[in-house]
């Protein structure tokens, strides 16, 4: 039996005794019910976008990332886009919908937030985890009282039918998809008619080819986390549902005090290395938005009061190593904004730090921003604190002015 408590706690920030009570107890049954075994890693993650969008946004991650345009899956209002590294690393569902008047529960999630109103189509669903036994993982979630689409509403969704899907936190505002695959298995989304369309293909040629002219296909790995924005006063619940809902633990929280946040880490008890299957972060304000004139502004809060509680970065792994005298991750950022990438600071970091990281500027498609981190050697830990703090204020500086770009704060 997986003991979810066993790993090493990190951090500096204190969570309230509720939350260690509670964090005990939730993992100490997860693990003896089994639901901790049958709950393995995360095998896609979906995202949509504005209609019309998926093609320019399919292009931006072929450059930006290892990933690899498949197929199209067609359904009747949606068309879905995977792309693929490979079978030891997530895939990416690309959604878009073909009408931009249809209307549904994850547009409404955009529309009551004034700079996510501004894309209502555009954010991030959330994860595909791949389990053992899907039957005995939904009898047991529901058990904890989860609750879960029918498939009437998965039919009517046009989500794939071969998942038992979690309706959307009220923390995070994502999804949580469980299906049954063996490990052997290729991935298979019972999710319409299979195409190659003539224009993905075109642009992810492109893509590729531009990747392969900045020397940096080879240096891009997987995803290393996935970083979601909440609420201050809903930190501890959205930390204590997803180690509900996924079979991760716990691995520590950060005080950024000069920014007025926590991260706060989550990683998988199967696999160590983030590359087979990411890392979960939620960055949270430690005070709500209505001390902030008492306090110290928060990024973190005006995001989420701006665009929702929602993912908000993709971080993707740089592979350690120089190439022409320069850190890798150095060349790639330089290679991308010599062909018109804009990024949100310079690298920061250091060899010495054992860590080097920096923010791309938000897409256009999807609102998400690409975070590229190298780290070197054998550095112990995820971040550096003051990393975060860079990146956390250079973050709010852009969001503040699309906010005031969109009207969100006028």
């Amino acid at each position: 039996m997986t003991a979810s408590l066993s790993f090493t706690r990190n951090g500096d920030k204190k969570n309230s005794p509720e939350f260690e009570d509670y964090l005990g107890r939730l993992l100490e049954e997860r693990d003896r019910i089994g639901l901790t075994d049958c709950i393995r890693q995360i095998d896609a993650l979906m995202i949509t976008v504005e209609p019309s969008h998926s093609v320019a946004y399919v292009a931006e991650l072929c450059v930006m990332t290892p990933y690899h345009y498949l197929v199209t899956l067609e359904s009747e209002s949606h068309y879905t886009h995977i792309l693929r590294i490979d079978m030891s690393a997530p895939d990416i569902l690309v959604r878009e919908v073909k009408d931009p008047n249809v209307r549904g529960i994850f547009r409404s999630l955009n529309e009551v937030y004034p700079a996510g109103a501004a894309k209502p189509n555009s954010r991030y669903m959330g994860e595909v985890l791949r389990v053992t036994d899907a039957h005995a993982v939904v009898e047991m979630q529901k058990a904890r009282d989860i609750r879960f689409f029918n498939q009437e509403q998965v039919r009517k969704l046009e989500l794939p039918g071969n998942m038992a899907i979690v309706k959307p936190s009220p923390y995070t505002h994502n999804i949580v998809s469980y299906w049954e695959r063996p490990e052997s298995d290729i991935r298979v989304y019972a999710l319409g008619i299979s195409t190659i369309r003539d224009d993905m293909q075109v642009a992810y040629e492109a893509a590729k080819a531009t990747q392969q002219k900045l020397g940096i296909d080879t240096l891009l790995l997987p995803i290393d986390h996935l970083a979601t924005r909440i609420y201050s006063e809903n930190r501890e619940a959205a930390i204590l549902e997803y180690l509900t809902l996924s079979s991760y633990y716990y691995w520590g929280s950060y005080d950024i005090v000069d920014q007025n946040s926590s991260t706060n880490v989550t990683k998988s008890v199967h696999f160590d290395n983030e590359l087979v299957c990411p890392a979960k972060v939620f960055t949270a304000a430690n005070h709500p938005y209505f001390m902030s004139h008492l306090l110290t502004e928060s990024p973190t809060e005006a995001f989420v009061r701006n665009f929702g509680p929602r993912l908000h970065h993709i971080a993707v792994a740089v592979k350690d190593g120089e190439t022409a005298d320069l850190a890798n991750i150095d060349y790639v950022v330089r290679s991308l904004r010599d062909c018109g990438q804009n990024f949100l600071l310079d690298v920061i970091g250091s060899k010495d730090e054992g860590l080097k990281q920096i923010f791309s500027s938000a897409s256009e498609y999807s609102s998400l921003i690409i975070e590229y981190v190298q780290r070197f050697g054998g550095f112990q830990g995820f971040f550096t604190k003051g990393n975060v703090a860079e990146l956390t204020h250079a973050a709010g500086l852009e969001e503040n002015l699309r906010a005031l770009q969109e009207g969100a704060l006028s």
